[in-house]
């Protein structure tokens, strides 16, 4: 009788605590899907029945006449945004309530990526992000060109070889590979005044760090929801998202290569530079860099909250840290976009040759040369990557969260009371769901770099694309970003004749094994020589 009386009041206690958990958007009248204990709307995607991105689709596609839904992740409510007015509002207009992103890492438990400038918040993010702003001007890019071009010779000089050796005029690759060996190649180069051959030397320690930092395996999934939904206990059980052993391979790497710069005086026009130079004080924006050309559709701009001169002393923590997001962020989202657009040319060989007349005319007018300026006015390529970026975003969804009390409006036209959200509930803008909604873009499932030709983008409605993000808080490396991509396709296609094979992933659909975006069974293609 006792266990009987303890088994049901532990029954009532359970009950009583899911509703209470759950009920923050039932009661007041906004949809969503019904959460399960503890998993929440997470369920599905930890045993692996969907993708993130299936997860996003489904909650965005469900609630047609609804401004903003809710989902949980475990125990973690989450507003999901859904009208792109709200989105201005609250990613633009009403920026100071929406300031910071989630503290999925604590700066001060974990400075290494704590203090990135992804995840520091308030007066600390202002600061750091006028800090990097000019870093990542046009004219900074300008001066990292040579370094990308020289990463896409070396590139193609091994992949001839490779079609040479292999005696039968072609190879087949998973461009994944390819491609996260020349972003981290790109990087190693441009960030870190390194010299690697990934391709060649495939098991270099740059790489081997590179992939062990940006892949979010399984587990890493679940650390990352874990350091999200219950920081404290992850805290206590000293969890934490990357390894030691990457974080003093970074810090020992760029500590020690300021300091032999510092004591040979070595000036190279990378990022390590750059960091350098806002340690000092000195790096500011110049006149010159706010009138540069536009990277392309794409392109986000600075607000004024990165145009801001600072005086302020940053620790090697700091440092360290923006050098790291850096290789993060550019390692698996550059990547990400380049494998996708390789995939696609593949499958779309009409846009491929268009593509090729346009390199081939760029080439006759330069004389066989091209520069920062001449990729940046090819009009194709920047439709063909702005297209690839609107149907595969590396970045599924953004995140913000609220920092004082804000009042959303009413969920639906039929709604009779506003919902406030509270300080500290999250925000999530559904990326993939709007860049693949029809009301936006016409026949979203289609390839179609149409879509951002002179004759049609301005059809394109804003806040409704969004690869870099939108209002101040967007990603300060687009113009890096989208010069890498470009100038990767630039240069393969010069040499390279990209199309299906038997393992070609037709049609295209993604592994629910990772968080990252991967094609089920691999992103392989098939290169041969170009005549």
């Amino acid at each position: 009788m006792i266990l009987l009386i303890w088994a049901i009041v532990l029954i009532a206690a359970f009950v009583l605590f899911y509703k209470q958990a759950y009920s923050l958007f039932s009661k007041h009248g906004v949809k969503g899907f019904t959460p399960l204990p503890f998993f929440g709307n997470m369920g599905r995607i930890v045993i692996k029945m969907d993708h993130f991105s299936d997860h996003i689709q489904s909650l965005y596609d469900s609630f047609p006449e609804e401004r903003f839904v809710g989902r949980y992740e475990f125990l973690n409510p989450m507003v999901i945004i859904r009208d792109i007015e709200l989105l201005k509002k609250i990613t633009v207009k009403d920026f100071e309530h929406f300031l910071d992103h989630r503290t999925i890492i604590n700066k001060d438990t974990d400075p290494f990526f704590g203090r990135s400038l992804f995840f520091l918040r308030d007066q600390d993010w202002k600061d750091m992000r006028s800090t990097l702003s000019p870093a990542f001007t046009s004219s900074k890019m300008k001066l990292m060109m040579p370094f990308i071009v020289e990463v896409g010779q070396q590139m193609n000089k091994a992949l001839k070889q490779r079609i040479q050796e292999a005696g039968v005029g072609y190879v087949d690759i998973d461009s994944k590979d390819l491609t996260t060996r020349y972003a981290n190649d790109v990087i190693a180069s441009c960030a870190f005044g390194l010299k690697v051959d990934s391709i060649t030397e495939e098991n270099n320690q740059f790489y081997a760090m590179g992939k062990a930092a940006s892949t979010f395996n399984f587990r890493q999934l679940l650390i990352f929801f874990g350091l999200a939904s219950v920081p404290k206990l992850v805290k206590i059980l000293r969890i934490t998202l990357f390894q030691k052993e990457i974080k003093t391979f970074f810090r020992e790497l760029i500590l020690g290569t300021m300091k032999n710069r510092e004591a040979q005086n070595i000036i190279r026009p990378d990022m390590i530079h750059l960091l350098m130079e806002a340690k000092k004080g000195k790096l500011r924006h110049d006149e010159k860099s706010t009138k540069d050309s536009d990277a392309g559709f794409a392109t986000v701009e600075e607000s004024s909250v990165g145009k801001k001169d600072i005086n302020r002393v940053w620790t090697d923590d700091d440092l360290v840290a923006q050098a790291v997001l850096f290789f993060v962020a550019g390692f698996e989202t550059v990547s990400s976009a380049m494998t996708f657009l390789l995939h696609e040319l593949a499958l779309n060989p009409e846009v491929q040759e268009k593509l090729v007349e346009e390199i081939q005319e760029n080439e006759k007018n330069n004389n066989g040369k091209f520069d920062y300026n001449s990729i940046q006015n090819m009009v194709y390529l920047d439709m063909v990557v702005s297209e690839v970026l609107r149907l595969w975003p590396p970045v599924i969804a953004l995140d913000r969260i609220c920092v004082k009390d804000y009042n959303l409006g009413k969920p639906n036209d039929k709604s009779k009371e506003d919902f406030i959200i509270r300080k500290d509930v999250a925000v999530g803008i559904p990326v993939w769901g709007l860049h693949r909604d029809p009301e936006f873009f016409p026949n979203p499932l289609k390839f179609n770099p149409e879509r951002f030709s002179e004759e049609n983008k301005h059809n394109i409605k804003p806040f409704s694309y969004m690869p870099f993000g939108l209002g101040p808080r967007n990603c300060i490396g687009s113009r890096f970003a989208l010069c890498e991509v470009k100038v990767m396709t630039y240069q393969l296609l010069q040499h390279m004749e990209i199309s299906p094979c038997e393992k070609t992933c037709i049609p295209s659909k993604l592994s629910k094994e990772t968080f990252n975006l991967r094609l089920e069974g691999g992103h392989w293609i098939r290169l041969k020589i170009r005549n």
